[in-house]
């Protein structure tokens, strides 16, 4: 027998419980276990007949006196030590529900856990059913290996599925990461390519002439279109899958080319100006507006982006709770500076609401300066207005970086022990 597999405790023979949890023997004294007579071990030891020492272990050797338990013998050293010492400690290294689950079968409840540990340990179970409630963000991007089994029996099953883990995992293959960075690449460049036709020397081009910056627009245009329409068809649901967030992204940055298209070519068939056509110009202008969009399609290859977004949609009560004070607060200041400023000539708060912009700009601690109050009393409000707005501001930060780096602590692939060794 190994060194350490059996531990020894002065006492009596007579006194002296023998207990083998997960092949690892203790010899505890009887009166030690019955300090807490309501758990497991302790209910045991009062047993009677051997039908009830069978209900609460898994085996029991009446010639040796010793109860055998196959449960994690990790843990209950932990438990262990609570019937010795009365302090109740865990262990980091292990799962919280895990942990949970073994000390509840030892009949110990997880709020026995001393302080230190607790607070801790409720945060980690409590972030870990946020996660598992809201979904793990890298279902919408990796592929799952539980979705590659809907490809049975379905159509050109293999060469789907190919697809779709060519184009939806980037580490499947050099081919797939290839994919990635090309689509990053057209992404960054359609992007830019916005940018510069938006200055003047690029914008004023005639009607008759294409530009090259045109041009790249529909190159780029016509790869996210293939691309998407890939995607569509590989999708083991195709249903489901228009339905996820990053499709509606690429929908939204793909169908304003094309609905703007349509409307310039009715445009150029009616020479006649009147309002409907001065109304379509409108709804082109903010269809052209909405490529903006394509930049939200980085968050398929980018991880920071993709965590900005798990972390807002897990803190929406936090985000909206900042909303709900900051709103308040903009109403409180605004009425308060206006009522401090609406006797001063020069004072440009001269009403409630556009007290609100000053509020705003001074709460969120922007300051343009171009509204600010003239007398004394409007500049003490406005320093309660400025010092509210630091304090608001400041506290969730500390609940959404918590949450942001739970994302990355979750979606952060871990090596396997046996893989790191040598």
């Amino acid at each position: 027998m190994m060194y350490g597999q059996i531990l020894h405790h002065q006492g009596r023979e007579e006194d002296l419980i023998n207990l083998n949890v997960g092949g690892i023997q203790h010899k505890v004294e009887r009166c030690v276990l019955l300090r807490f007579p309501n758990t497991r071990v302790g209910q045991l030891i009062q047993c009677c007949s051997d039908a009830a020492i069978l209900e609460l272990c898994d085996d029991y050797s009446p010639t040796e006196r010793e109860y055998y338990f196959d449960r994690s013998p990790q843990v209950f050293h932990c438990v262990l030590n609570f019937y010795r010492t009365g302090h109740f400690h865990a262990l980091e290294e292990l799962c919280v529900f895990y942990f949970s689950q073994e000390i509840e079968y030892w009949g110990i409840c997880e709020l026995d856990l001393e302080a230190c540990c607790l607070d801790w340990f409720l945060e980690r179970k409590q972030n870990a059913c946020g996660w598992s409630s809201s979904g793990p963000s890298s279902e919408d991007i990796l592929v799952v290996s539980s979705d590659l089994w809907r490809f049975e029996g379905t159509w050109c099953s293999e060469e789907r599925k190919l697809m779709w883990q060519t184009l939806e995992d980037p580490s499947h293959s050099k081919f797939s990461k290839g994919v990635a960075v090309v689509s990053v690449l057209v992404i960054l460049t359609s992007i830019v390519a916005m940018c510069i036709h938006s200055m003047p020397e690029f914008r004023h081009a005639t009607d008759s002439e294409h530009s090259v910056l045109d041009s790249l627009e529909v190159i780029c245009i016509l790869f996210f279109s293939v691309e998407f329409a890939l995607r569509v068809v590989a999708a083991p649901r195709p249903w489901r899958f228009l339905g996820k967030p990053l499709n509606m992204i690429d929908i939204a940055s793909i169908l304003p080319f094309y609905v703007t298209l349509a409307f310039e070519s009715l445009d150029e068939d009616d020479g006649e100006e009147n309002q409907s056509l001065v109304n379509m110009g409108k709804v082109v202008q903010v269809l052209r507006l909405m490529r903006v969009f394509r930049v939200l399609k980085l968050a398929r290859h980018s991880e920071g982006v993709r965590a900005f977004g798990e972390t807002l949609k897990n803190c929406h009560s936090e985000v909206g709770l900042l909303i709900l004070i900051i709103t308040v607060g903009i109403s409180f200041f605004s009425t308060f500076i206006y009522y401090t400023e609406k006797e001063e000539a020069l004072s440009k708060l001269s009403s409630i609401p556009v007290c609100w912009w000053w509020a705003i700009i001074s709460m969120t601690t922007v300051g343009y300066g171009d509204v600010y109050p003239h007398t004394v009393a409007g500049r003490i409000v406005a320093t309660l207005c400025i010092l509210c707005g630091l304090l608001v501001v400041s506290f969730p930060t500390t609940i959404i970086m918590n949450t942001f780096s739970k994302y990355f602590e979750k979606n952060t692939p871990r090596r396997c022990l046996s893989e790191a060794k040598p």
